[in-house]
């Protein structure tokens, strides 16, 4: 796994200085990482660099230098970084409107548990969600959910072998699928051991 350790981590001092063209850099590697799946969903795939830019900008944020509250964030983080045989993403149902947001959410539960990725060739993988917490209620989801998609030996191999991938979400009040573009396709790729 490709896990943050405190050695992997910029000081304080040292990310003032790198901050600018680490965010730069983070924000390019982040377009190749998020797939619209129709008008009002989105995956953000986590890797170790996004998840190295959460924990620094949290340090950053709240001054922490302590070893052992470093240790706090990486603990929160890492469960989000992929270990070579999955994905993990961060799914956001988006409505700029407030209302219409607070209506889809009500009748949006249980999508986290209907998002899917396929590889072509291979059934649809459908995610382990929220592993963290429960994020919905009896009388709606949440607007953010953590995915993590298992994926076999043969998913990998076709997957690093060129096959497309689809993803999609088959809940009863929403449903779109696509082909992943081949820059993120590219990215998810360098994801699988």
């Amino acid at each position: 796994m490709n896990a943050l350790t405190h050695e992997k981590l910029y000081s304080l001092e040292q990310y003032a200085r790198l901050r600018p063209e680490f965010r730069a850099r983070v924000i390019a590697h982040k377009k190749n990482r998020q797939l619209p799946i129709g008008p009002h969903a989105t995956l953000y795939f986590e890797d170790a660099l996004t998840m190295q830019y959460q924990v620094q900008e949290m340090l950053r944020l709240e001054r922490m230098f302590e070893p052992e509250l470093i240790q706090e964030e990486l603990d929160v983080y890492n469960p989000l970084v992929p270990d070579g045989h999955n994905w993990k993403a961060t799914f956001m149902i988006e409505y700029s409107d407030e209302d219409e947001r607070r209506q889809a959410l009500a009748t949006l539960i249980g999508i986290e548990k209907k998002v899917w990725m396929q590889v072509e060739g291979c059934g649809k993988v459908y995610p382990i969600a929220n592993e963290d917490l429960d994020r919905e209620t009896e009388d709606k989801t949440a607007a953010v959910h953590f995915l993590r998609f298992e994926l076999t030996p043969q998913m990998i191999a076709a997957a690093k072998a060129g096959a497309a991938i689809r993803a999609g979400i088959d809940h009863d009040r929403y449903r779109e699928s696509l082909t992943v573009p081949a820059a993120v396709r590219e990215s998810l790729v360098a994801d699988l051991g």
